[in-house]
């Protein structure tokens, strides 16, 4: 039912928007002819237009505290539909099925620049996969995932410049040397967690980037590396649109490679260390879990992908630079994880997805895109705050002993 202190409330939102938009939508000077035009229909449309979204917003959100409620008194919720489909086993096999054909068929139906932008959505998929491990399982802040993804780029960059290694030679190696560089953040950081642990990974990041910057004989500064050569297939000259293709390939071809790992991985020891540590780490450590070992593996392993994801992304651009490296790119990595679902593969693989191609598809809108798109991203974290799709949580349930022996035994020890 519709109460009418709520009406209330949305026209006073929808005069506030009005009286604080009323400069920039009514007041159009003209330079030229020195006259002022009055757009008084702007105002009007404003007004109509926040008192609606309010009023909507406000139900949406009586309909978010309704929902808390029935789970506080033990009823279930609805399910979001892209979480049921995923979580329902006669969907894989079809849903794989199509899926396969339509990778396949991908890059010879669509252009070379839509082969390029879901390439460059399937680089950032293997970085949030990464970055999982480390936010998404193991619950640490980390804002300076971009440095193992320069590590990754410049290593390919600068042995190929500098000893002629070829892309399939340097990719184990920008791997294991970004695994070095989490190791080597993860040591100064073993005792900081929180807004703590946030702050010193960021400085991490920054100092990469300025080092590249301006250690000019290292990384050639500013002015980046050019000409690095793409993956190559038993030396087999490939034209432009040959190479493109086949760089699709080869991220495909290591996404689900990455997919399988993290997946095999978050099932795992170490991945039930991940989730303790996440979730407790006093309780982590009084069970007897060796934290320093558990931070370490997540850094290490986390970073890993990012530094596998550099190399692709050198052989892809043919070019680097360190304003490829910005702390942007780590906050956008980390909005991937986020609104995909902090521990959840399928989530991550999703958020990625959505977070490259939607602001991509949107330049049609022109300056309207990023409003958009932020508007989306608002939206998603006050309605779904778990994300997309939220891993669900183990619970295991002590139902006894079952064994008759044991029940004999116990009544004759009474």
């Amino acid at each position: 039912m519709i109460k009418f202190s709520e009406i209330k409330n949305s026209f006073l939102i929808s005069l506030w928007f009005m009286f604080l938009t009323f400069p920039i939508m009514v007041i159009r000077v003209n330079t030229i002819e020195n006259t002022i035009e009055w757009r008084w229909n702007n105002m009007i449309f404003m007004g109509v237009g926040s008192f609606f979204l309010s009023f909507l917003w406000r139900y949406l959100i009586e309909r978010k505290e309704a929902g808390k409620k029935k789970d506080e008194i033990g009823e279930t919720t609805e399910i979001p539909l892209t979480q049921r489909i995923l979580e329902d086993r006669r969907f894989y096999v079809p849903g794989l099925i199509v899926l396969s054909v339509l990778i396949v068929v991908f890059p010879f139906v669509f252009s070379s620049y839509q082969v390029n932008v879901m390439t460059t959505a399937l680089i950032y998929v293997m970085l949030g996969l990464g970055l999982n491990i480390v936010v998404g399982l193991a619950g640490l802040l980390d804002l300076g995932y971009v440095a193992f993804y320069a590590v990754g780029a410049y290593s390919y960059a600068l042995l190929n410049y500098h000893y002629g290694l070829g892309f399939w030679a340097v990719l184990p190696i920008g791997a294991v040397l970004g695994a070095l560089a989490g190791i080597l953040l993860g040591f100064p950081v073993l005792r900081l967690r929180g807004d703590y642990l946030a702050i010193v990974t960021l400085g991490f990041g920054e100092i990469i980037r300025l080092i590249l910057e301006n250690y000019n004989e290292f990384s050639f500064g500013p002015s980046g590396i050019a000409n690095i050569p793409r993956p190559g297939f038993f030396g087999v000259e490939m034209s432009l649109n040959t190479a493109i293709i086949y760089v699709y390939f080869v991220l495909i071809a290591l996404t689900l490679f990455t997919i399988f790992v993290v997946n095999r991985l978050q099932d795992s020891r170490i991945g039930r260390a991940w989730i303790a540590l996440r979730e407790d780490e006093i309780a982590c450590q009084a069970m007897g879990i060796d934290k320093t070992k558990t931070k370490l593996t997540a850094f290490a392993l986390g970073a890993t992908w990012a530094g596998m994801g550099g190399v692709l992304f050198a052989a892809k651009t043919t070019f680097i630079n360190p304003a490829s490296f910005t702390f942007m790119e780590s906050a956008m990595i980390l909005s991937m994880v986020v609104l995909g679902g902090m521990g959840s593969v399928a989530g991550v693989i999703i958020g990625a997805l959505i977070l490259i191609l939607l602001p991509e598809y949107l330049r049609g809108v022109g300056e309207y895109r990023m409003l958009f798109f932020g508007a989306a991203l608002v939206l998603m974290m006050v309605f779904r705050p778990q994300g997309l799709i939220s891993r669900v949580r183990r619970t295991y349930k002590f139902e006894g002993c079952k064994d008759a022996r044991m029940q004999e035994l116990r009544v004759k020890g009474e």
